[in-house]
């Protein structure tokens, strides 16, 4: 024991840590110990760790720095020492895209490939197969098919995994080795067919008809696979293949099913998670709620929580057939993990009688301060879907969500709650009442000025709408006594709301109105004024455009119009009217989807027929290249556009592809406020009448090149504009007259040099084509990129011609060559040579065109 005891003085001091504070000169200075003639193995196994930890860190190295601390390291190869060795292993492979002329320690890495200790064997292969490239693999391939079929498990992964990461980047080589990985699919080891399984259906994804044989062939003793890792890679593709089947998936599905009696919980949960997602109708599902009600019964809280999860899926498809999992979901509710417990309630809350929801709700309120923003929108959403499934429980539900928001100090918390509340209010009338005299009791007792000013704007907005308006009056001018300016003027607002619908309450606010003129805020005595003058003018459309129904106008993109007039017709006064409104909308009746067989379409023909709406499209010409979708907003936001760029010889056509996620909205009159580029020519706009919830609407806006070739290239700026009608979610109807013209800010969109040239990689024969374009125009330059190495400037330049990385040939000096079509049909040849260069690297690209300014554009727009 007493090897275990401290020094006094390091018991007060806490103990150190190594790894605190470090310092990169500092360890870059310990790295040049390895190039000592004897070292000690322990001093080098902390100095690469602290290097390790330094590069995970994220403290970065120059190339310079990193090459010199890679070569340092390759000194180590001379040691024996086995941890040593590993670190050197991984050092490298951390180290290989930073370093320059990494392709010196091949020889030494090959050599303990082929050596007898199997930890070096192992390493060696992953070390070497991340810093080759596709040029390089045929000199190891030989070693890597060897590796695939040896008898040591560790060996076999290593070269398996390996393998399956080279496919992302060179599948033509990899697909060779599918022999060898068929023939150890039948390994004793675990881990061995998973890998095997998955460098085969990496590299063989897209031959549909050798998949089939292949599931086919493991079906009948998948069941008995030792390796659980295999059979659950394996159901994946099963459930892939029953998708896609059109006529009988049967076999597919049996498979599946037989699962569900697996030993291991892993490829249980694996097809029951299959079953759950496949679109096509399972008859009975009475099995797959035995095994996940197992899984909730489950000792250990993952599977516990991967039942629940599950059930939740499951419900949203077949919401009968969890009805017989509610004890088991009753009991997770009392759960200490308290996830479990709301995806639990959640599920039971969307399928229970209405006697039940009350108690159910009373067990949320528990833990709800405590859960994650996600777990709160399950939860809003199962109340949701109650209101409108018990119109009786909707008082209740606004009571409960009052008290909760009474209850507690978390802002975040109140700001979720007190939408919840809101959107009750909005959508369904039997809670306008209720919802709005708790929104005045939780005003005033809050501090809370952005929810309270929130909140004064519903009322003045639906408590008009309700059977006694009068009772908020009372409570609207309590608040222009004794709350702050900005609540204040906000009152002052809904006050003017309730003067313009409830004629008989008109004297009595007309009266307040007048009083806030002498208001001590600017603010508030503006809008008294403004509100008084309409009111007492009596024009109804007056009252209804400025009052009742004020359009929510973006103040950014207001001033950017007027800046437009004024740049544009100055002399003119500006027109409001210009503002899309949506006089009548048609309802939009979501139609049941069909399946249709797959058709392998090009892009351009699977655009063709949206683009007929586009007026004079068959004046363009020939389309010369559509370019793959990008999208312009995150994944999850609430309205989801992608754009689609189709290049003509002369016209450029985005197309804006927009998904409206919001089932309490219907959207009107969509176009896009597009930023164009100078010498770009706006030729015209093709809006979208209305998106649905869950509709897609495509706008088109369509531009003339610039006669100068080189300014064809930069960034659109865009815009999403819109009206915005309030809808009710159950039919999707609009509420007459309640609408407002919005904007959402899009990302960029990037036009470059790729999408204006239909680019190819050098065939055999390319010296003969490049020397028949000698007497074309050429033109050359240099570049330097003082930051980047030259297989990062190899990747960025495949990437601007739009080709693939495996194109750029050669380790130490990278050559790209190529030859296309520019989008008026006049071809062009390239190549480019990249070398080290002392700070960086050094490019020189030559491009051979009948048309020198399509030549420059590929050099300007490097630049």
């Amino acid at each position: 024991m007493a090897t275990f005891r401290k020094d006094k003085k390091e018991e007060d001091d806490g103990g150190t840590n190594m790894f605190q504070m470090l310092d990169k000169t500092n360890i870059l200075q310990e790295v040049r110990y390895f190039n000592s003639n004897q070292v000690d193995a322990e001093k080098c196994i902390q100095i690469l760790t602290k290097t390790l930890v330094m590069l995970n860190q994220g403290i970065h190295l120059t190339t310079e720095e990193a090459t010199s601390t890679f070569f340092a390291i390759t000194k180590l190869f001379q040691s024996e020492d086995v941890m040593m060795r590993r670190l050197v292993y991984l050092s490298i492979r951390e180290l290989s895209t930073l370093a320059q002329d990494v392709i010196v320690v091949t020889s030494s890495l090959t050599k303990d490939m082929v050596g007898k200790v199997i930890l070096f064997r192992a390493a060696a292969i992953r070390t070497l197969c991340s810093i080759t490239d596709k040029s390089m693999l045929q000199s190891i391939e030989r070693y890597i098919k060897q590796a695939i079929v040896d008898r040591n498990p560790a060996i076999s992964s290593a070269a398996l995994v390996s393998a399956l990461h080279l496919s992302t980047s060179t599948s033509d080589v990899s697909q060779r080795w599918v022999n060898e990985a068929l023939e150890v699919m039948n390994s004793a080891n675990d881990m061995v067919p998973y890998h095997a399984f998955g460098v085969i259906s990496a590299s063989r994804k897209n031959d549909r008809l050798f998949m089939v044989k292949l599931v086919t062939k493991l079906l009948p003793s998948a069941l008995f696979s030792p390796s659980y890792y295999t059979v659950c890679l394996l159901i994946r593709h099963v459930a892939k293949l029953a998708e896609d089947e059109t006529e009988d998936s049967g076999p597919y599905i049996h498979f599946i099913e037989s699962c569900l009696c697996s030993k291991s919980d892993m490829v249980i949960y694996e097809a029951a998670s299959a079953i759950v997602s496949l679109s096509k109708n399972i008859r009975d599902l009475t099995e797959v709620c035995t095994v996940l009600q197992v899984f909730c019964a489950s000792s250990q809280a993952t599977v516990r929580y991967v039942g629940a999860q599950t059930l939740a899926r499951l419900i949203a498809k077949h919401p009968k057939a969890v009805i017989i999992c509610s004890i088991d979901l009753e009991q997770l509710i009392h759960d200490p993990n308290h996830t479990v417990a709301i995806l639990a309630i959640t599920t039971l809350l969307t399928t229970c009688n209405e006697s039940s929801v009350e108690r159910l709700m009373k067990k949320v309120s528990s833990f709800m301060t405590e859960i994650s923003d996600g777990l709160e929108i399950l939860v809003f959403q199962a109340i949701d879907s109650i209101c409108s499934k018990y119109p009786r429980k909707q008082k209740f539900l606004v009571s409960y969500l009052s008290g909760m928001l009474q209850e507690t100090n978390d802002k975040v918390f109140k700001t979720a709650i007190a939408n919840a509340i809101i959107e009750l209010v909005e959508i369904y009338p039997d809670a306008k009442d209720t919802g709005l005299d708790h929104l005045c009791e939780f005003i005033e007792y809050s501090n809370e000025t952005s929810l309270a000013v929130r909140m004064l704007h519903v009322i003045g907005s639906e408590g008009a709408k309700v059977r006694q308006p009068s009772k908020y009056i009372r409570f609207i001018y309590n608040r222009i006594l004794l709350d702050s300016g900005a609540v204040r003027a906000a009152a002052v607002s809904a006050l003017a709301r309730f003067g313009a619908s409830c004629a008989d309450l008109l004297p009595s606010i007309k009266v307040i109105l007048e009083r806030c003129q002498t208001d001590d805020d600017g603010e508030v005595r503006d809008r008294a004024v403004f509100y008084s003058t309409i009111l007492d003018t009596g024009n109804q459309e007056l009252i209804n455009n400025y009052i009742a129904n004020v359009p929510n106008i973006d103040f950014e993109l207001l001033a950017k119009q007027l800046e437009n007039h004024l740049n544009t017709h100055p002399e003119e006064p500006f027109n409001m009217d210009t503002i899309p409104i949506v006089e009548n909308i048609k309802d939009n009746k979501k139609e049941s989807p069909q399946i249709e067989p797959c058709q392998i379409l090009s892009l351009e023909e699977q655009y063709a027929e949206q683009l007929k709406v586009i007026p004079c499209i068959e004046k363009f010409g020939p389309i010369f290249k559509t370019c793959e979708p990008i999208e312009l907003t995150e994944p999850d936001t609430e309205y989801q556009v992608k754009c689609i760029k189709h290049v003509y010889a002369k016209h450029l056509i985005l197309q804006f592809e927009c998904l409206n996620t919001l089932s309490y909205q219907l959207l009107g009159k969509v176009h896009i406020c597009l930023d164009v580029l100078p010498e770009y020519n706006l030729v015209c706009e093709v809006p979208c009448e209305s998106i649905p919830y869950k509709g897609k609407g495509n706008i088109f806006c369509v531009l003339e090149f610039p006669t100068n070739t080189l300014n064809s290239v930069g960034r659109f700026g865009a815009v999403l504009e819109f009206t915005v009608y309030d809808c009710e979610p159950a039919t999707g109807k609009p509420y007459l007259g309640d609408f407002y013209i919005d904007t959402y800010p899009l990302e960029d969109i990037e036009f470059g040099c790729s999408e204006q040239f239909k680019i190819q990689p050098a065939s055999d024969d390319w010296d003969n084509s490049w020397e028949s374009a000698e007497s074309l125009k050429e033109v050359m330059d240099t570049f330097v990129m003082n930051k980047f190495n030259v297989t990062e400037v190899a990747k960025a330049m495949c990437k601007h011609l739009g080709l693939p990385e495996s194109c750029a040939k050669g380790a130490t000096i990278k050559k790209i060559c190529g030859l296309g079509t520019w989008r008026k049909g006049i071809p062009v040849w390239f190549v480019a040579k990249i070398i080290p260069a002392s700070a960086g690297a050094a490019m020189q690209l030559t491009v051979r065109c009948p048309n020198e300014a399509v030549a420059s554009l590929l050099l300007a727009a490097i630049e």
